[in-house]
């Protein structure tokens, strides 16, 4: 799919990753459907993007994806403005970052919503449109994390690992439609994401500078993964080479790495 002329609906628009898929997308696209919690935030946004592109149409919606309800009406909104989508972003996402057995319930089932029934609901209602025009593209933001199991970030992964899995599955039932799906599986990236998983009290995961890849640059790859018809994408050679390693580690060595870490976290 080529992404000049499309109309691009983005989850998670507010910060991050989202905000920066809308800005590369002003001068390409015909219109950007923003979807967040924060008004504020998709209000400034909406003024640099038209600032930026005068003939770019700029539609916000506030919306909590934990809220089935929402999403329904947010299709129906689209409808009623006669809004057509043929590029469905999947951006927004939750974390969180310690023991699961201290987890807090509340935020285990916002993350399940968000990260998992959000996506699966907005594909669902968003695709047979894309199907019937013979034209469309689904972006679903997983993450690295989706690889494989990561103690203190349980349910995370494992809602990640979902994303995956389903995006692959979903692209190979939409062979010959018309419609490509697209999964962009990031490493660490310096945005707001860390701050809000972090737990009170808890510390912010990190690692070295050379693992973290420019938002700008995740994005950039993520794009041209779309326009080139790539099934992944994962941004960054380091962050490429680590995940083959780790998906050709046999899961016996990977217990016992994650034994000693978490011994000498402890």
């Amino acid at each position: 799919m080529k992404l000049d002329g499309c109309s691009a609906l983005i989850t998670g628009a507010s910060a991050g990753i989202g905000r920066e898929f809308a800005r590369q997308l002003a001068f390409s696209a015909n219109s950007l459907v923003l979807v967040a919690r924060r008004k504020e935030r998709l209000e400034q946004l909406q003024a640099e993007l038209q600032n930026r592109n005068s003939q770019l149409a700029v539609h916000l919606r506030i919306a909590d994806l934990s809220e089935k309800m929402q999403i329904d009406q947010m299709i129906e909104w689209l409808d009623q403005n006669r809004i057509s989508i043929d590029l469905l972003i999947n951006n927004a996402g939750l974390g969180d970052i310690g023991d699961f057995a201290t987890s807090d319930p509340e935020r285990d089932d916002q993350m399940l919503l968000v990260n998992i029934v959000a996506l699966t609901r907005l594909t669902k209602k968003l695709l047979p449109p894309m199907i019937e025009r013979k034209r469309g593209a689904v972006l679903n933001v997983g993450s690295c994390a989706g690889f494989l199991p990561i103690p203190e970030f349980a349910v995370y992964a494992a809602t990640k690992a979902y994303v995956t899995s389903f995006s692959e599955a979903l692209r190979a039932e939409l062979r010959g439609s018309g419609v490509s799906v697209t999964t962009l599986c990031p490493g660490p990236v310096r945005t707001e994401f860390g701050d809000v998983a972090k737990r009170p009290g808890g510390q912010q995961a990190a690692g070295p500078d050379f693992i973290y890849v420019p938002v700008e640059q995740v994005v950039q790859d993520a794009l041209a993964a779309i326009e080139a018809d790539k099934p992944i994408v994962i941004p960054g050679l380091f962050m490429k080479l680590g995940m083959f390693l780790v998906r050709m580690t046999p899961l016996l060595v990977l217990r016992q790495a994650w034994r000693f870490g978490v011994k000498r976290r402890r």
